[in-house]
């Protein structure tokens, strides 16, 4: 048995990886307990819980807020991802750190991004900037990491989009939704069980990509999650980026491509299907008119 230490446990994410049906002992670390920013507290409980795994996924992630709040953004992000990476390092536990999509500009356009493609958002919003400090500190400090990157995360349960677009349409009965923003959505389930098949196949350290199939745009998205939960009637009208003024601006076409863990048999089935599946798990059907 295995004992995995899952950093950020109450979060969207870390609850799925918490509950997941493993053998594997799972133990917890997450605020109010325990801080991450307080680097010596968090080695202390490093060394007293002694983890042979650590997967992270703490982070800030109000990614218009990390404009504001960039200093905490990028401690909670970037030094403390790279400390956590340093403990992890001196107790020789393996560690799987949860990164993004936003590390990528999003200026390509006529193909995804590899693995193996370099990151670059030296000019992108403030949480894109932060992730990218926390990948390259992770690297810096240890030599094993596996580095998991996702985008569009969904599950049954959080404040998503999937679940803002069904509460959008119920509340103002029309929907404006940005249709030049290119990504691929990542299930939740989905990603909570192909990161336990890379622990169980001991992936080699590098660098992977888990979403679930191809791109859409945001407008395409939420067109399909008006259908799959009965609300095809409410008008969805696709606007530009520049109608829709955010304080952080995301990359348009920040297109992530599962190379790395489909080439060890790690695949997630395509978002459409995911997205039925939390339809069918969130109960979030609308009765036809």
């Amino acid at each position: 048995m295995t004992r995995i230490l899952i950093v950020g446990h109450k979060g969207q994410l870390g609850r799925l990886l918490f509950s997941y049906p493993s053998e594997h002992e799972r133990l917890g670390m997450d605020l109010p307990e325990y801080d991450i920013t307080d680097t010596k507290a968090t080695q202390y409980a490093l060394r007293e819980m002694r983890p042979q795994i650590v997967i992270n996924t703490a982070a800030f992630t109000q990614v218009d807020a990390a404009e504001e709040h960039y200093d905490l953004a990028y401690r909670i992000n970037a030094h403390a991802a790279g400390a956590l990476a340093r403990f992890c390092e001196e107790l020789g536990a393996s560690l799987y750190h949860i990164s993004t999509n936003e590390v990528f500009d999003g200026q390509r356009r006529d193909q995804p991004y590899d693995e193996w493609d370099q990151p670059d958002n030296t000019h992108g919003s403030a949480y894109a900037r932060s992730k990218l400090a926390g990948e390259n500190a992770v690297r810096f400090y240890h030599s094993r990491a596996r580095i998991i990157r996702i985008s569009w995360l969904f599950a049954p349960q959080g404040n998503n989009f999937p679940a803002k677009i069904v509460a959008a349409a119920d509340k103002y009965g029309a929907l404006r939704v940005v249709a030049d923003e290119f990504g691929v959505p990542t299930y939740g389930p989905d990603l909570a069980r192909a990161i336990y098949q890379l622990i169980d196949l001991k992936a080699p350290p590098g660098i992977y990509h888990l979403v679930n199939g191809e791109k859409t745009s945001r407008y395409a998205f939420a067109q399909e999650i008006l259908r799959v939960t009965g609300r095809e009637h409410v008008p969805i009208t696709p606007i530009s980026h520049t109608e829709w003024p955010r304080p952080a601006q995301p990359p348009l076409h920040a297109v992530l491509v599962n190379r790395a863990a489909a080439a060890l048999g790690v695949r997630l089935r395509d978002w459409q299907e995911a997205l039925a599946d939390w339809v069918a798990t969130t109960g979030e059907v609308h009765p036809r008119p």
